[in-house]
C-alpha cells in the first residue's frame, strides 16, 4: 500500500520534447544548448567524461559563473583523473554522516529547531527554517562552530544566485574563504580549511586557488538543493497531513520519502559539460565543442522509467533518481543531505501533530525554452504539536 498525491506547484515543463526527440533546445548567454532529457541519456553522459567532459571552468550550470567567482570549482570542474584524485583529499570528511554519532548530531539539531518552530506563532521555512538548518548542519560537516552559520545564512538562498548583489556575495565569500585558510595556518585543526591546507596532491601542497575552488563548491554547491526540498516538504506536509500518519507506520518510509522528494523538487535543472568529439544524443548529432546540459528535473520525471512520475510516491521502490548526479561527478553531499531530509521526517512524525500551511510563493526560474519551479520564495507555516 502507499500513498501518492500530485504536488501541483511543480509541473514538468520537458515532457513532449522528452516524449519526442529526447533533446530541448535552450539559447543562453549567445549559446545554443541542447538539454538532454531522458534518463537513460543523462546517465550514459553523466558517466561518459571522456565525450562529455567537465572541464570547463566556470560552466558548471547554464549561464557562466565567471562574473560571481574566481575559481575553478574543485572537483566538479575538472575531469578523472585529476578529478578522482582531488575527491579523494576531501572524501573523508563527506563520509562523516554514515557515523553514527554524527548521525545523532544532526538528529539533536534538527530536533532542536522543530521544537523551536512548534513554539512559534508562524514560521517562515525557507529563509527562517531550510536556511538556518542547512547551514547549521553544514557546520558540522566541516568541522566548524556553529556560531559560523549566522554568516553564512547571511549569504541567503544561494550565494551566486536569486539575488540582485551577486557579484557582492561572491566577493564576500572570497574574502571569508581567504580569511579562514588563513586562520587555519595559524591554528589548525581538524576542520575543513585545516585539512586542505594539509592536503597532498601529487606531492604538493594545493595552491590557494584549488583550495578556494573547494570552498566554493561546497558553499555554493548543494545549498539551494537542501534548502528548496526542505521547504518544498513543508509544503507538502501542510496540503497532505495524511502523510506523517503513512510516515509514521513504517519508518523505512523515512528513506524511501527522502529519495521522493529529492526525486521529485529536483532544485536544480541542469549541469553542463562540453563536448571535445563529435557525438550523438537521443539520436541526435552533437558537434564537437558544443556544450550540453543534463537535465536532472526531466530524467526524474520519464515515464519509461518512473510509474506515476507526477506524484510523490512516499514508498516508491525502486527509485533510480538522478537527484543527485550519476557517474564519477555525483554529489559529494548526497549523503549529508539525505541525513538531514530523514532527520527532519523522522523529528516531524514524533513532535508535530500537523503542519498547517498560511501561504507559499513558488521560485520560478525561466530559460528561454521552459519556465519551472525551482522552490519556494517564501513559506509561512504554523508546526503543531502533538
Amino acid at each position: 500500500m502507499h500513498l501518492d498525491s500530485t504536488m501541483p506547484d511543480h509541473q514538468d515543463p520537458f515532457r513532449e520534447s522528452r516524449t519526442h526527440s529526447g533533446l530541448q533546445i535552450v539559447h543562453c548567454d549567445g549559446e545554443v544548448i541542447p538539454l538532454v532529457l531522458r534518463l537513460q541519456d543523462v546517465r550514459k553522459a553523466a558517466n561518459d567524461w571522456k565525450t562529455f567532459s567537465s572541464d570547463h571552468p566556470f560552466k558548471v550550470i547554464l549561464h557562466s559563473e565567471e562574473n560571481v567567482r574566481s575559481v575553478r570549482q574543485l572537483p566538479i570542474e575538472i575531469d578523472p583523473p585529476e578529478h578522482t584524485e582531488y575527491r579523494k583529499l576531501v572524501e573523508p570528511l563527506f563520509r562523516k554522516p554514515n557515523e553514527v554519532a554524527y548521525q545523532k548530531k544532526i538528529a539533536s539539531l534538527v530536533n532542536q529547531m522543530v521544537a523551536e518552530a512548534i513554539k512559534s506563532d508562524t514560521v517562515e521555512a525557507v529563509n527562517g527554517f531550510a536556511l538556518p538548518l542547512q547551514s547549521r548542519a553544514l557546520t558540522h560537516l566541516l568541522g566548524m562552530p556553529e556560531s559560523e552559520a549566522d554568516i553564512w545564512i547571511g549569504w541567503g538562498l544561494h550565494v551566486f544566485h536569486h539575488s540582485d548583489n551577486s557579484e557582492a556575495k561572491g566577493a564576500a565569500l572570497d574574502r571569508y574563504v581567504e580569511m579562514q585558510f588563513t586562520r587555519a595556518e595559524k591554528e589548525p585543526g581538524d576542520d575543513f580549511f585545516s585539512i586542505l591546507n594539509n592536503a597532498d596532491f601529487r606531492g604538493r601542497k594545493l595552491s590557494f586557488e584549488e583550495k578556494a575552488g573547494f570552498a566554493s563548491v561546497t558553499f555554493a554547491g548543494g545549498r539551494d538543493t537542501i534548502i528548496s526540498t526542505v521547504s518544498s516538504i513543508l509544503v507538502y506536509l501542510g496540503k497532505h497531513p495524511e502523510a506523517l500518519d503513512f510516515l509514521r507506520a513504517d519508518e523505512t518510509r523515512f528513506s524511501t520519502a527522502t529519495e521522493e522528494f529529492v526525486r521529485y523538487v529536483s532544485p536544480l535543472t541542469a549541469i553542463s559539460r562540453t563536448c571535445p568529439m563529435a557525438t550523438t544524443v537521443a539520436d541526435t548529432p552533437i558537434e564537437a565543442g558544443t556544450r550540453v546540459a543534463l537535465c536532472w528535473p526531466s530524467a526524474n520525471r520519464d515515464e519509461r522509467a518512473f510509474r506515476d512520475p507526477d506524484n510523490v510516491v512516499l514508498d516508491r521502490k525502486p527509485n533510480p533518481h538522478v537527484g543527485f548526479g550519476f557517474g564519477p561527478h555525483n554529489c559529494l553531499g548526497a549523503p549529508h543531505a539525505r541525513l538531514i531530509i530523514r532527520s527532519l521526517l523522522k523529528s516531524l512524525c514524533e513532535q508535530v501533530q500537523g503542519i498547517e500551511l498560511l501561504g507559499a510563493k513558488p521560485l520560478m526560474e525561466t530559460e528561454s525554452s521552459y519556465t519551472r519551479q525551482v522552490g519556494y520564495e517564501s513559506v509561512q507555516v504554523r508546526f503543531i504539536g502533538k
